[in-house]
């Protein structure tokens, strides 16, 4: 599980049977104190790849600098390069994304934001403060 943010816009690709895949990297970061007292930051990337109806989502709606929660299992590959050198990949297949942070401009003036509807609280006695006929 992981909360980051994109770092450039994804990379779609169709595949055999017109699967689709989308590919992009993710950003997360850890902000601590140092033992001066300083706060350090570490920024690590990773690779996440998305399939079919996700990879959708990530077409329509992920840009670069985009919030996301993602989910999934790790996969690990190797491979020769032009050089011949071993190489060594580690992806994350997301099984679970979802979008965070606030919503993009909308291009189109058709769109509204959706108006939340604000309820208010009942107020409850307290223990004790009802008058009714329990005896404890």
């Amino acid at each position: 599980m992981l909360i980051g943010n994109v770092g450039k816009d994804p990379e779609v690709r169709y595949l055999e049977g017109n699967s689709k895949v989308a590919t992009f990297r993710l950003a997360t970061s850890e902000k601590y104190r140092d033992r001066d007292g300083n706060i350090r930051e570490i920024t690590e990337w990773h690779s996440v790849v998305t399939w079919r109806a996700t990879a959708d989502l990530v077409e329509k709606y992920v840009r670069k600098g985009t919030q996301l929660y993602v989910e999934g299992r790790l996969r690990t590959r190797t491979w020769s390069d032009k050089s011949g050198n071993s190489r060594t990949s580690t992806e994350i297949i997301s099984e679970n994304l979802q979008l965070l942070g606030r919503a993009p401009e909308r291009q189109e003036t058709n769109v509204r934001p959706v108006q939340e509807t604000v309820r208010p609280i009942q107020e409850v006695p307290a223990p004790g403060d009802a008058d009714d006929d329990l005896p404890f």
